[in-house]
């Protein structure tokens, strides 16, 4: 068959240097990212160098303000840097999202003096963070998370196991949510945690469907004492620290599914306008036809509600609502996307030959991590009808 190279993603970037970046996260990928995912993936293998290479061109605090270190890049230009690198692959693409989302907390809660002692290595320094939020017990109902800090002096002491954490074990700092106080949202604190801190120790990587090269364990915390120092925002303010977090993130995750379904209508388009069959492309059939003009179609307006939500976020005006609902349509457009790419491969979809069937394996997740689309409906029906009637007793 012969070699159809994808076409770039026709963008409307809003600078010169917009445009630029987007030429270097595009050349990146495809140089350093894409020839060795597959082979790396396979292997389990985490490319920490790739995210050095990517803090030393900037490209790992975009959405951050340049006086730290960070790009001073609006949203809407960060998202799609990360679309361009999870097309390659997704675990470079999540892995940035979540070092992002793990920097949040102290860009936009932390001091002044914490912020110029910590944020420059954290956005361009080579550090990777993590984010503590979920625990094996509470997942979506992250409100009754159990892991205790204690005031002890001028310092914390953190007992507990967060789970499902990507670059769990792996991470040089985490930001972690804990119980300062009383039970629900309003007793949670937020920390600052090195990853090299006494107690501090990540358990196995989970065995997973996909995304095998990046790491997801449970962090166990023994008595780490942190200084008060490291507590960002006030007491009590951790869990409303961590929702304005996940309502960025989960742009990040949005932006992750259109590059992952980018990659799979690619890849699918690719092989129907080189794959015979009956004397002619398979292309040429309309039933293929309609299926890559389908999945064309629910990725562009997925890029467009994500970059809506984005600019709305720039704008400094309110988008939880437009966050939840881009990041339910695009991880499910992902699923489908994926889905239909395998099925246009037919046999050959359904070999470790190709890389839709990694891309099907790897879209599950999207619809799982930063609040299931389950809670993304029914943060969205909050927004439309007001918080749900509760019966007493």
């Amino acid at each position: 068959m012969p070699d159809r190279a994808p076409q770039p993603v026709d963008r409307q970037l809003p600078t010169d240097e917009a445009r630029d970046l987007i030429s270097l996260a595009r050349d990146i990928a495809q140089r350093e990212i894409a020839p060795r995912a597959a082979e790396e993936e396979d292997a389990g293998h985490f490319p920490r160098e790739i995210f050095t290479l990517l803090s030393r061109s900037g490209l790992l605090g975009l959405p951050y303000d340049s006086e730290y270190g960070g790009g001073d890049q609006p949203y809407e230009v960060y998202l799609q840097v990360l679309e361009e690198l999870a097309a390659a692959r997704l675990t470079v693409g999540l892995g940035v999202s979540v070092h992002s989302l793990s920097c949040h907390a102290l860009a936009n809660y932390g001091t002044k003096q914490q912020q110029v002692e910590h944020l420059p290595a954290m956005l361009g320094d080579g550090l990777l963070g993590a984010y503590c939020l979920s625990e094996p017990s509470s997942g979506s109902d992250a409100a009754s998370l159990r892991t205790k800090a204690v005031r002890d002096g001028d310092h914390w002491v953190i007992d507990g196991t967060k789970a499902w954490i990507t670059h769990g074990g792996i991470a040089d700092f985490y930001t972690v949510m804990a119980r300062t106080g009383e039970d629900g949202p309003r007793g949670i604190s937020a920390f600052l945690v090195p990853g090299d801190a006494a107690g501090l120790s990540g358990a196995a990587p989970e065995k997973k469907m996909g995304m095998k090269g990046s790491p997801t364990a449970q962090v166990h915390f023994d008595g780490v004492r942190v200084p008060d120092e490291r507590r960002i925002g006030e007491e009590g303010q951790g869990f409303a620290i961590a929702l304005s977090a996940l309502d960025s993130g989960r742009l990040g995750i949005a932006a992750c599914a259109i590059g992952l379904a980018q990659a799979a209508l690619d890849e699918a388009l690719a092989y129907a306008t080189g794959r015979q069959q009956f004397g002619r492309p398979i292309s040429d059939f309309q039933g293929l036809r309609f299926m890559l003009a389908d999945m064309a179609t629910q990725i562009e307006a997925g890029r467009a509600l994500y970059l809506a939500a984005a600019r709305l976020r720039d704008a400094g005006r309110p988008f939880a609502k437009q966050a939840a609902m881009a990041k339910l349509h695009c991880t499910d457009t992902a699923m489908k996307a994926t889905i239909d790419a395998v099925q246009v491969l037919g046999g050959y979809g359904y070999t470790a030959d190709f890389p839709v069937e990694r891309y099907m394996r790897e879209a599950k997740v999207l619809q799982i991590v930063e609040g299931t689309n389950q809670i993304q409906r029914m943060v969205i029906a909050r927004h439309l009808a007001g918080p749900e009637a509760h019966r007493a007793g």
